[in-house]
C-alpha cells in the first residue's frame, strides 16, 4: 500500500484521548469519527463521486489520504472502478478484487472543510455515546436506579441518572404523587430500547418489582437469599400484598420482613407515599396460603377446584366486609397474589348456597330416575353430582351406599343411561332445528347439550364461536367449562382462521 509521507501528528492522538475521556468512550472511537470527518473533507474538495479514504496512524497521529480504485472484470463507475484488462497495462500481477491505491496531498482545511469535519466528529461521538449507554443500560433493566429530576414534560418527568436521561411515564407514578425539579427520585428499570435520537430508558414506581427491589434494600435477609419474595400483588398508592417464605425453618419471614416494631416495613411504606403493606407468610398449601393471604379475618371453612382453580372461602357473618374490602380490594389482592379466582361468603350464604345446589341435584335424580326423595338424598349426600356418574361409575360403587342392592344398582343405571340416550336424541333434533353449520358440529370438543346452549344463544357456526370471549363461552355452557377449558377450545377454533391466513400469504407470494 502506497501512502503519502507526513508529519507525525501526536496534537492528534492526544486530542481523540481527551475527547474520548470527557466523554467516556473509546479512544478508537473518536480516531474512526476523525477519519471519517477527513474523507469527507477529502470527498468535497477531490470529488464526491470518488472512493476516498483517510487513515490516522495509532503511533505516530500522521493523516494519510488515498484514492481507492477497485479492479473489476468490466468496470461500471470509472470514478471508483477500473478493469482487470487495464490495470494489467501497469501492473501485470493484479488481481480481482484488489484496489489501486493513489496518494492525495495533505487537505489545508478551510472554513468550511473544518466546520463539516467537526459536525461529523460531533455527531459520531454522540452516536458512540448513545451506543455506549444503550449497551450500559440494557443490562439494568429489572434494577432499581437513583437519579434527579431533570424537567417535566406533559406529566411525564425526566430523570438524570448521569450518564444518560430516562423518562418515568405518568402513568408508571404512584398516583397523586408529584415530583419537582431537582428532587432526588428512585424507580424501577422497566424497559430500555434503542431508538434512531438514542436509546429510551423507561423506569416506574408502581411496578410490583419496584416494591420488591425496595424490600431487598431494606431487609438484609432478603438480599442475601435467605428470605425469597414469592408473589406481590399491587394496588399502587393504596395497597400491597407481599408474599415471603424462608426455608431456614430458624427464620420467621414475615418477622424478619417487618422488621423490629415494623420499622423496615415502614421505610418501603414512606418511599410509596404511604401505601399500606401486608406482608404475607407464603405456603405451598394453597389453602393455607389463602387464609394466611386474608389473615386478620377468620376463615370458618375452604373450598377448592383444582380444575377451575376457583375457592370458595366461608367467612362469619361479621367478617364479611372486612374480608372483601373497600370496593373488593382485599380479596382482589389475595386473588393476584395466589392466582386463585375467590369467592367470599358468609356462613349463612354458603348454607343456602348448598341446599339450593342439592335441591336442584335431588330434584334432576327424582325426575330423571324416577326414584323418591330418600334414594335421590342418598346419592347426592354420596357425591353423585351427574346422572354420568350414576349410569357409568362401577357398580360396587353404588352397591356401597347403605340400603342399595344389587337389583335396585342394575335399574338406577339403566335408567340413568335411558333418560341420557332420550336426552341426546332429543338434543340431536333440536340441533337439526336451530339449523347449526357442519363445521360446528363436527367441532368434537362440543357434547349434543353444549351445541343446542350455543345454538339458542344464536352461536350457530364455528366462526361465531371462535368470536367468542373465555368469560361469554362460560356464561354460555355453564361453571362445568373452566377457564382453561375454554380458553384452548376457542384457540382450537380459530386454527382454521390462522390456515387461511398462511394460505393467502403463499398465493400473494
Amino acid at each position: 500500500m502506497i501512502t503519502t509521507a507526513t508529519l507525525p501528528r501526536p496534537e492528534l492522538l492526544q486530542m481523540a484521548e481527551l475527547v474520548a475521556r470527557d466523554k467516556g468512550i473509546e479512544k478508537e472511537d473518536v480516531l474512526t469519527a476523525m477519519e471519517q470527518a477527513i474523507q469527507r473533507a477529502g470527498r468535497s474538495k477531490y470529488g464526491a463521486e470518488y472512493d476516498i479514504r483517510a487513515h490516522i496512524d495509532r503511533r505516530t497521529g500522521e493523516i494519510s489520504l488515498a484514492r481507492y480504485v477497485e479492479i473489476v472484470e468490466e468496470a461500471e463507475d470509472e470514478a471508483t472502478q477500473i478493469s482487470l484488462n487495464d490495470a494489467r497495462r501497469d501492473n501485470k500481477f493484479a488481481k480481482l478484487g484488489d484496489f489501486i491505491i493513489d496518494p492525495l496531498p495533505p487537505i489545508d482545511f478551510g472554513r468550511i472543510a473544518a466546520q463539516t469535519a467537526k459536525q461529523v466528529i460531533v455527531q459520531k461521538i454522540r452516536d458512540s455515546e448513545r451506543e455506549h449507554q444503550y449497551e450500559e443500560f440494557k443490562d439494568k433493566v429489572g434494577q432499581m436506579v437513583s437519579g434527579i429530576v431533570k424537567r417535566i414534560e406533559m406529566g411525564n418527568v425526566i430523570v438524570d441518572l448521569g450518564r444518560a436521561e430516562a423518562m418515568l411515564r405518568r402513568d408508571e407514578l404512584i398516583p397523586r404523587e408529584s415530583f419537582r425539579v431537582g428532587d432526588r427520585v428512585r424507580a424501577y428499570v422497566l424497559d430500555v430500547r434503542p431508538e434512531v435520537k438514542g436509546q429510551q430508558i423507561f423506569l416506574s414506581r408502581s411496578h410490583p418489582q419496584f416494591l420488591a427491589k425496595l424490600f431487598t434494600q431494606e431487609v438484609p435477609e432478603i438480599y442475601d437469599g435467605v428470605i425469597e419474595i414469592k408473589a406481590i400483588a399491587r394496588d399502587p398508592g393504596s395497597r400491597s400484598k407481599v408474599a415471603v417464605y424462608s426455608k431456614d425453618n430458624t427464620i420467621d419471614p414475615r418477622g424478619a420482613t417487618i422488621g423490629l416494631r415494623g420499622v423496615r416495613v415502614q421505610a418501603v411504606v414512606n418511599e410509596l407515599q404511604g401505601e399500606k403493606i401486608d406482608v404475607v407468610q407464603w405456603s405451598p398449601d394453597v389453602a393455607t396460603f389463602i387464609v394466611n393471604a386474608l389473615a386478620p379475618t377468620e376463615v370458618v371453612k375452604i373450598v377448592l377446584d383444582e380444575e377451575t382453580r376457583n375457592v370458595e372461602v366461608i367467612v362469619p357473618d361479621e367478617q364479611l366486609s372486612q374480608a372483601i374490602g373497600r370496593r373488593g380490594q382485599n380479596v382482589r389482592l389475595t386473588s393476584q397474589l395466589t392466582g386463585w379466582h375467590i369467592d367470599v361468603m358468609t356462613e349463612n350464604e354458603e348454607s343456602e348456597q348448598r341446599q339450593a345446589e342439592m335441591k336442584e341435584k335431588v330434584d334432576l335424580f327424582i325426575k330423571a330416575l324416577d326414584v323418591d326423595d330418600m334414594i335421590a338424598h342418598l346419592l347426592v349426600q354420596e357425591g353423585f353430582n351427574t346422572l354420568q356418574e350414576v349410569a357409568f361409575v362401577e357398580p360396587d360403587e353404588l352397591l356401597s351406599i347403605e340400603g342399595f342392592d344389587e337389583g335396585l344398582v342394575e335399574e338406577l343405571q339403566r335408567r340413568a343411561k335411558d333418560y341420557l340416550e332420550a336426552k341426546e336424541k332429543a338434543d340431536l333434533e333440536k340441533i337439526k332445528e336451530l339449523n347449526l353449520s357442519e363445521d360446528l358440529t363436527s367441532f368434537d370438543e362440543l357434547s349434543a347439550e353444549n351445541l343446542v346452549k350455543l345454538g339458542e344463544k344464536g352461536i350457530k357456526t364455528l366462526d361465531d364461536f371462535a368470536d367468542l370471549s373465555s368469560d361469554e363461552l362460560i356464561e354460555i355452557l355453564g361453571p362445568s367449562v373452566s377457564e382453561d377449558e375454554a380458553n384452548i377450545w376457542i384457540m382450537k377454533a380459530r386454527e382454521h382462521w390462522f390456515a387461511d391466513e398462511d394460505k393467502k400469504d403463499k398465493e400473494e407470494g
